[in-house]
């Protein structure tokens, strides 16, 4: 079984954000995974990078909020794109009276 694309799309959110999700089923789990998908799911603003879910090979699921990276527990996809967009709404919610 090759890897299959579950999930590649932008979604463009309000001026200058956006979302970039791309999950893909894997023949076997990635080292550090218990799951068969890879993904990276990340929002970008004024062109930085503020919020990336991922599971890269050796590292498992984890997310990174600005610098920091915290663990991730993976449970479903459905769970993966619910939390990614809380986290999201929580980001732009959190900003929207910021003065630039």
């Amino acid at each position: 079984m090759q890897a299959s694309l579950i999930l590649k799309t932008r979604r463009h959110i309000g001026e200058a954000m956006f979302a970039d999700l791309v999950i893909w089923r894997v023949p076997e789990p990635l080292r550090g995974s218990p799951h068969p998908f890879k993904y990276r799911l990340a929002f970008v603003a004024d062109g930085i990078c503020m919020m990336r879910y991922d599971n890269e090979t050796g590292k498992g699921d984890h997310k990174h909020i600005g610098a920091e990276e915290h663990p991730y527990a993976f449970q479903s996809i459905e769970k993966l794109l619910l939390d990614f967009d809380a986290d999201m709404k929580g980001w732009i919610d959190g900003n929207a009276d910021r003065e630039d």
